[in-house]
């Protein structure tokens, strides 16, 4: 299917980059908030980036408010009823995705694909509340979206070939490189990237090395943009916690469960750039 309209819930950090990037290749899109100010938070964040891109030289002024002329908010999901691929980006929560989903199915189109931003939860527990599960799948980018190149493209067990092949040509028509992954907890980068992180937080707790000697070791070692510690306070540690004990509850592997320095910052409310507090101080 040819995919020329986009729906997207949420515009948030996730949501509010999606439609960026969406608009950005010439798609129109109508992103949804459930608050007004969330709506004109995540709109005037588009507009900032645009802004910079201008400043950079990257966008003209006429091209930023093409882009911008393409984005639509909304508070009504029922505005999503001509979409063709809808990209749920809401809050981490299955309950809440589960509502989501089962209003999406009601309002779009029979022919429209349903995606979700999990980093993650299963694709199939929210396809089977839908009467469309071949046309759900998982578009997992990720932050800052803008910049990164990644998307995993989750293929449950009833995901049709079709869907799958739209998503493919999708990503790349936004400027991403998918990669095609089974929906097991934690899809392949957050699988991989979690085991790394869980073990640096252990090196750091058991006083292997220091936080700056850590971080230094994997730019200088390994060429990594960031260090593991910094990067985690850019990504937040609640959202690295949550991930791991979804990762833990599901499959019982002792490498994903979430070390204590973790738990207890996450309970001091430490939880990084976003809180001006993490491994670093922002403040």
């Amino acid at each position: 299917m040819e995919i020329k309209k986009i729906g997207v819930v949420g515009c948030g950090l996730m949501g509010g980059g999606i439609t960026e990037v969406c608009a950005r290749a010439g798609y129109d899109v109508v992103t949804l908030e459930i608050k007004q100010e969330f709506l004109d938070k995540g709109i005037g964040g588009i507009r900032t980036s645009m802004e910079r891109g201008v400043r950079k030289g990257r966008v003209t002024e006429q091209e930023k408010d093409s882009i911008l002329g393409r984005i639509r908010g909304t508070l009504n999901i029922e505005d999503f009823g001509d979409r063709d691929l809808v990209i749920e980006a809401a809050i981490e929560n299955m309950a809440e995705k589960k509502k989501v989903f089962a209003s999406l199915d009601r309002v779009c189109p029979p022919g429209a694909i349903l995606a979700s931003n999990t980093s993650c939860l299963s694709i199939l527990d929210l396809a089977i509340v839908t009467k469309r599960p071949a046309q759900v799948m998982g578009l997992h980018f990720f932050s800052p979206v803008q910049l990164m190149q990644l998307v995993e493209i989750v293929k449950t067990l009833v995901t049709s070939q079709q869907t799958i092949d739209a998503g493919q040509a999708f990503c790349k028509s936004v400027g991403k490189q998918p990669v095609l992954c089974q929906d097991t907890p934690g899809f392949l980068a957050n699988r991989l990237g979690v085991a790394y992180l869980a073990y640096v937080y252990r090196c750091f707790e058991q006083g292997l090395a220091s936080r700056d000697d850590i971080d230094k070791a994997m730019r200088l070692g390994f060429n990594h943009p960031m260090g593991p510690l910094e990067l985690s306070d850019f990504i937040g540690l609640d959202t690295i916690y949550y991930i791991m004990a979804s990762m833990y509850e599901e499959l019982k592997d002792p490498q994903f469960a979430p070390p204590v320095i973790l738990k207890k910052m996450v309970t001091a409310g430490h939880l990084g750039r976003k809180t001006g507090k993490g491994f670093y101080d922002y403040k």
